[in-house]
């Protein structure tokens, strides 16, 4: 199959009528947010989408998405690369809907104002989701030292005078 690229909106509904499958790439410069994230600017995100009906009637849409991102390593401060593959399962609900009715296995995704949901940022906010809070190298690979860095003399400070010294005065002469 070709990868094509992926709409930015789709009507979960229809699709999920005709049991459309989608299977290709979404550009990294079209994803703000994640781009502040990480350190590429530029890049292809592979997506499989497929949408269809479950057993009880309900509109899934559900994929897998596949990146590689760079990002800084929090321990040693060099780029670390994150291989990332993340599998999702939505049920979109209407604007303001509730959507305690839903089975655990989905994800809920609100439909706007078309009845549509937005591709772009369903597939940034899986990726923002995957990335770890602390990205590090594993210990063996990174190239933290335990040696202090300092940069420059640190001054020694004057001792300041300890203000609860008058109170202890105070006392004595009491």
């Amino acid at each position: 199959m070709q990868k094509v690229k992926i709409p930015i909106t789709l009507d979960p509904c229809r699709a999920a009528q005709r049991c459309l499958t989608y299977d290709g790439v979404v550009q990294l410069e079209e994803l703000s947010r994640l781009e502040q994230v990480v350190q590429d600017q530029s890049g292809e995100i592979a997506v499989n989408i497929h949408c269809k009906n479950d057993e009880q009637g309900l509109v899934v849409v559900s994929g897998t998405i596949r990146a590689h991102l760079t990002v800084i390593c929090q321990r040693c401060n060099d780029e670390l690369g994150l291989d990332l593959v993340q599998d999702f399962a939505y049920s979109p609900v209407g604007l303001g809907s509730e959507s305690d009715d839903l089975p655990d296995c989905y994800d809920v995704v609100e439909l706007n104002e078309e009845g549509e949901i937005n591709l772009r940022q369903l597939i940034e906010d899986e990726l923002i989701l995957a990335i770890p809070i602390v990205p590090k190298h594993n210990e063996a690979s990174c190239t933290y030292s335990e040696k202090p860095a300092s940069f420059g003399e640190i001054e020694s400070q004057e001792s300041k005078p300890n203000p609860f010294e008058i109170l202890k005065q105070l006392k004595k002469d009491s």
